[in-house]
């Protein structure tokens, strides 16, 4: 149970909508727009969240108002044109059938987005300040401007209530225009719009009065904002509180959506996106403080992965109503299981942010565990009965084979397990052990759990043999053995260099100088790196790509590399290893440099590589002949969502996961999920 869930299943009304609890999704940027609206496979990612229980689900994260706040760089939603409306319409009704409420967020960037795409219009702001993390210099914005923007602000305002939403919010967080006139650190104006606080609140006074012109009075309207953007010529706390207050007060807004910190810069933005390396609940502070001074609802949400934490910060008067956004990619529907008393059966976020960091490269938002999020129209989030029931044999509790054991059950087959290893996890396992990645455990010790309850017979410390699996008189076999690491392909280095697992498992104890190189740029490297300075080795990193972690996303990266510099770990990009040889009673690197050609040495006492990893698949090639199918999948089928034709007599062979080739954690589970679903 839940301590004090009741207060998260209480409703809450506002003005006149009574949204049916308090718990909620914020608005964010799955990257599933199209064509500038939120179309259908947007609104099913939404409306499984209202099937699941959620009070509010916010949708289209940095919603344009005008020509010069562009939606297309991450593929969002543009409220610029009366276009939206019937979608809006069509969205709300979809939601609305299932009890929940539905709101947008609105916003014009500023200087926070891309100045060539869609019009190629100059990006605008308060004053001329480059932004770091768009890159963008923007033109300061005339009077003209902003009338401009205001205007458009209201507009949208209208557009939202003839679309039929519960409501909207501005945003003036993460550095967006309203708290670009806010924050010192952008707004260096000499009139009515800057210089004190009381100037520079101004614009965003306007834009609100507009909006409650233009959508009535009786229209709900709320704004995100910050509770103190932690820079250090930013807004503080007590400025923030300043505007929050007086905002309520003057009846411009019905609810205050507080977060933690800003975006303006690579880390500022990991920071205001909290990952694993976080407390949960981080910045709860925050929202807290405002609230015993206003007297509207105040939402929050930044890392409130699990319901005990949302139930506490209710229940104890921090906030009235708490966002569960990233839980609730991972789980749309831990409302309803709350409410049904099975909380044990939700899939809880572990916060690798993999969601947030497919988006800022282009791709849109899929969960590390959940492959049914944002694939609603394919991939089941509550898997179907077969109509026949089936023996299925696995081999391998890693997050592939776990989850098609999971799914396998689901479907009413008996399904029988084999690993090697005595605990679940496989590679999962050794990413864990790694400083503040021990969160990525969660995932399968949830696979686990669902595969005991489901009855799934987990055969622990047991080696799949050819014989034990044929003995088990199988009709499918599913090869989830994962991989091996690789040691690549310097000379030398299969005889004097170990791995980051070896490293990880603690086969080697790391001591004195290391030369880690890595050629993958992912989680891997930089995680061992820091796991081994932190036991006191002098460690330097050097990898192919231009940077250390060239392949981690902006959730994460931030953090490794600030914590490689705490720990006085040296970053050498654009290296080859090209050998590694001993000297007496250590060894000596041999690098290249990727552009000059230029070779360097180092002497250390260990060399560690990370290549990635080679297919653990001697069982499935021992088992390929004796197949009905050979052990191929149909991917015509696979991607068209249909179950995999019949061969003729005997069992039929699959391999899933880095058991055909090394990939991530989310690509494994997807494997299982859509060739197991039809099975």
């Amino acid at each position: 149970m839940i301590a004090h869930a009741e207060a998260l299943l209480r409703p809450l009304t506002i003005k006149g909508l009574t949204i049916r609890n308090r718990v909620m999704s914020t608005s964010h940027a799955p990257g599933y727009g199209q064509d500038g609206k939120p179309q259908e496979r947007y609104q099913l990612y939404h409306e499984e969240k209202a099937k699941g229980g959620i009070g509010l689900t916010m949708f289209g994260g940095s919603s344009s108002v005008a020509l010069d706040s562009p939606a297309t760089p991450w593929n969002q939603i543009d409220v610029g044109s009366d276009a939206v409306v019937p979608f809006f319409r069509e969205f709300s009704e979809r939601i609305h059938r299932h009890g929940a409420s539905l709101m947008v967020q609105l916003t014009h960037m500023g200087r926070r987005t891309k100045w060539d795409t869609d019009n190629w219009a100059p990006v605008i702001a308060p004053s001329v300040r480059r932004e770091p993390a768009s890159r963008s210099v923007p033109k300061e914005m005339e009077r003209e401007d902003i009338a401009r923007v205001v205007k458009a602000f209201g507009e949208a305002a209208r557009r939202c209530r003839e679309g039929g939403l519960d409501g909207c919010e501005i945003s003036a967080a993460h550095g967006h225009l309203v708290d670009q006139f806010w924050s010192p650190s952008v707004n260096r104006r000499t009139d009515g719009y800057g210089g004190s606080l009381e100037n520079r609140m101004r614009f965003g006074i306007e834009v609100l009065e507009a909006m409650r012109a233009a959508a009535g009075e009786d229209y709900v309207i709320g704004m995100r904002m910050s509770g103190d953007e932690l820079v250090s010529d930013g807004l503080t706390q007590d400025d923030l509180l300043s505007i929050a207050t007086d905002y309520a007060r003057r009846g411009l807004v019905d609810f205050l959506n507080i977060v933690g910190g800003q975006a303006r810069d690579h880390i500022a933005h990991a920071i205001s996106l909290p990952n694993m390396s976080f407390p949960v609940a981080p910045f709860l502070y925050l929202p807290s403080a405002i609230k015993r001074e206003v007297d509207v609802p105040v939402f929050h949400a930044q890392r409130v992965t699990d319901l005990a934490t949302a139930a506490r910060a209710v229940h104890e008067g921090h906030v009235d109503m708490v966002a569960m956004t990233r839980a609730h990619i991972a789980d749309p529907h831990l409302v309803k299981k709350l409410q049904e008393g099975r909380a044990e059966d939700i899939r809880q976020c572990v916060g690798a942010g993999y969601c947030i960091d497919r988006i800022y490269v282009g791709g849109d938002a899929l969960c590390i565990q959940n492959a049914a999020t944002g694939r609603e129209a394919t991939m089941p989030h509550v898997v179907p009965r077969a109509g026949t029931r089936r023996k299925v044999v696995i081999v391998g509790a890693g997050p592939a084979g776990l989850e098609a054991a999971r799914v396998c059950a689901e479907r009413g087959h008996h399904v029988v397990l084999f690993e090697k290893e005595p605990l679940a996890g496989g590679q999962v396992s050794v990413a864990a052990k790694a400083t503040w990645r021990e969160a990525l455990s969660g995932i399968p010790r949830w696979l686990h759990g669902q595969a005991v309850k489901l009855g799934v017979d987990l055969r622990y410390g047991t080696q799949a043999t050819e014989a034990a699996i044929l003995a088990e008189a199988p009709d499918v076999v599913l090869v989830a053995t994962g991989g091996t690491p690789s040691l690549g392909h310097a000379k030398g280095a299969d005889r004097h260099a170990v791995s980051t697992w070896d490293i990880l498992t603690g086969r080697i104890e790391p001591t004195g100088s290391i030369l880690l190189y890595d050629e993958q740029g992912q989680h891997n490297a930089a995680s061992t790196a820091e796991h081994m300075a932190r036991r006191g080795c002098l460690v330097e990193i050097a990898t192919h790509d231009r940077m250390v972690g060239e392949e981690i996303g902006t959730t994460n990266q931030p953090i490794h590399i600030r914590e490689l510099y705490k720990l006085g770990v040296v970053m050498t990009p654009n290296m080859e290893l090209i050998e590694v040889y001993p000297e007496g009673n250590r060894l000596v690197a041999a690098l290249r440099n990727t552009h000059t050609d230029a070779e360097e040495e180092r002497v250390v006492d260990r060399v560690v590589v990370e290549y990635g990893t080679l297919p653990a698949d001697a069982l499935y090639f021992g088992l390929k002949e004796k197949s009905a199918n050979g052990g191929q999948t149909d991917l015509d089928a696979l991607v068209a969502g249909r179950p995999q034709p019949a061969c003729g007599d005997g069992f039929h062979l699959y391999r899933i996961g880095d058991a055909v080739a090394g990939r991530n954690i989310h690509a494994a589970i997807y494997d299982a999920l859509r060739l197991c679903k039809d099975l």
